[in-house]
């Protein structure tokens, strides 16, 4: 197929494409992978296994985020349609798994944003910002306003849009270095916690337990490709983006969640709030200023993970449109793009709909505390997209072989065959990823492990999976 042939097979009308406003530089796009790809929310999650996380963070670096990576950045360079995702499904099986794996791509970062996101930034800023009492009206506010915010930044163009979420990228960074040096800092001035080497042992247990998470925050490299329309140069720029993006956000994980386990004891060490309260025992060595820094970090924080739900609206909801826009999602009214901002606003609004209700939801359906609810939310976000991958990683494998005439700027090591082989580790971790959040306890009960759900999760079992399951469902 020739790059003529192949760029003939995007169907979006002519009207709309023409509203797509190039507007993202390598640079850009650099800063878009950091603000979407690294998770602030998840690492304290991570540490919550302990060493063993650790271990299963780096493996799982090496065997499946770098493989990931590179097959993104040959496919993304190839094949640099706007809408990304749906794009190479749609090329490589049809318009109805396209539209499938679109919708569960898409409907993630609702959840996430209204289920996840909105809660931790509201115990950061609570806790650390000014108090705001839970189940009060200032919570409501507080987490509706910071969902309609982040849709808010989705709605304007991209143009403007991206310097939030560069100032986003930029707080993130800063964030991890400040809070990493600081821990050096604490360490030497009043001694590190004993690290648990008798962990690093592998188990299947420690790996079914940080698997799901971790896949979850290691996928995401194809973001920008939902909007390659609106690059300057998506051939050229988005394999070295990647690149640079895979190092850094590598680097953006183990080094706090390593922080985090050589400060917190290990059995204060929380998902909800690992991350802040990991900065608040270092930041102690800044006496009388530790308070109001503890107060900048969290400012530092909500930001952060604002850019983070934002910088996936972006991508997500343009993925969604083109699905629309092609005929594969409510008959093409949703791939509207805005004549003002060159953006999908109807998406956007629906988006934003949604995470308001999965926030009613969490809020209201699920008896249990912050962090209980927190973490079922996050099941479901997780398993919605590991599931979506199931059909977006063969896609991409089938688009490797099958189409070898088509220009690629960038070529994973080891050609084809490489890149099957590739494909197939990554295929397999997303696969049992995707049942260990989906169905919790079902690898281990089949290995004969104990699995205690209520220790675990906080949570009956039916609560778990009526949401993980209901959510796929519907």
């Amino acid at each position: 197929m020739t790059r003529r042939e192949n760029t003939q097979l995007t169907t979006l009308a002519a009207v709309q494409e023409k509203r797509l406003i190039k507007s993202l530089g390598r640079l850009d796009i650099i800063l878009f992978i950091i603000a979407a790809y690294i998770s602030l929310d998840t690492i304290g999650t991570i540490a919550t296994g302990g060493s063993q996380s650790l271990l299963w963070a780096i493996v799982i670096v090496i065997t499946f985020m770098i493989p990931n990576a590179l097959m993104m950045a040959e496919t993304g360079s190839a094949f640099a349609e706007e809408g990304g995702p749906y794009q190479w499904v749609k090329f490589a099986y049809g318009r109805l798994p396209a539209g499938i794996a679109s919708v569960l791509y898409w409907i993630t970062n609702p959840i996430w944003l209204g289920g996840s996101l909105c809660f931790i930034a509201f115990d950061a800023f609570s806790a650390n910002v000014i108090h705001i009492k839970s189940g009060s009206i200032g919570e409501w506010i507080f987490k509706l306003g910071f969902i309609w915010v982040a849709i808010g930044l989705a709605v304007i163009s991209l143009k403007k849009g991206k310097h939030v979420i560069n100032v986003g990228a930029y707080a993130k960074i800063a964030l991890l270095a400040i809070m990493v040096i600081t821990t050096g800092i604490y360490g030497i001035k009043n001694g590190f916690q004993p690290f648990d080497f008798a962990g690093l042992t592998p188990t299947v247990t420690g790996f079914m337990g940080v698997a799901p998470i971790l896949l979850f925050s290691y996928v995401g490299f194809e973001a920008p490709n939902a909007a390659s329309g609106e690059m300057y140069d998506p051939h050229k720029d988005t394999a070295p983006s990647i690149r640079v993006g895979a190092i850094v956000s590598a680097l953006a994980y183990i080094l706090p969640v390593l922080s985090i386990l050589l400060v917190v004891p290990a059995k204060d060490v929380g998902g909800i709030a690992g991350f802040m309260d990991a900065v608040k025992t270092v930041f102690s060595v800044y006496g009388g200023a530790s308070s109001f820094l503890l107060g900048l970090a969290a400012l530092f924080f909500v930001v952060g993970l604002l850019g983070l739900g934002s910088s996936w609206m972006m991508s997500t909801d343009r993925v969604q449109a083109i699905a629309a826009a092609d005929g594969s999602f409510m008959n093409g009214w949703f791939g509207e793009f805005s004549e003002r901002f060159g953006t999908p606003m109807r998406v956007n609004i629906l988006s934003g709909v949604m995470a308001s209700l999965f926030l009613v939801a969490g809020m209201t359906l699920v008896n249990g505390d912050t962090g209980a609810i927190f973490a079922v939310v996050l099941a479901c976000a997780v398993s919605t997209l590991l599931v979506s991958y199931l059909i977006i990683v063969p896609a991409i494998m089938k688009l490797n072989r099958s189409f070898p005439d088509v220009h690629r700027p960038f070529r994973t090591p080891g050609g084809v065959r490489g890149f099957q082989i590739m494909g197939t580790v990554v295929f397999l971790y997303i696969l049992i990823g995707s049942l260990g959040v989906i169905f919790p306890g079902l690898v281990e009960g089949i290995l004969g492990i104990e699995y205690n759900f209520q220790d675990i999760w906080g949570l009956s079992r039916s609560q778990v999976e009526a949401f993980t399951i209901g959510t796929i469902a519907f």
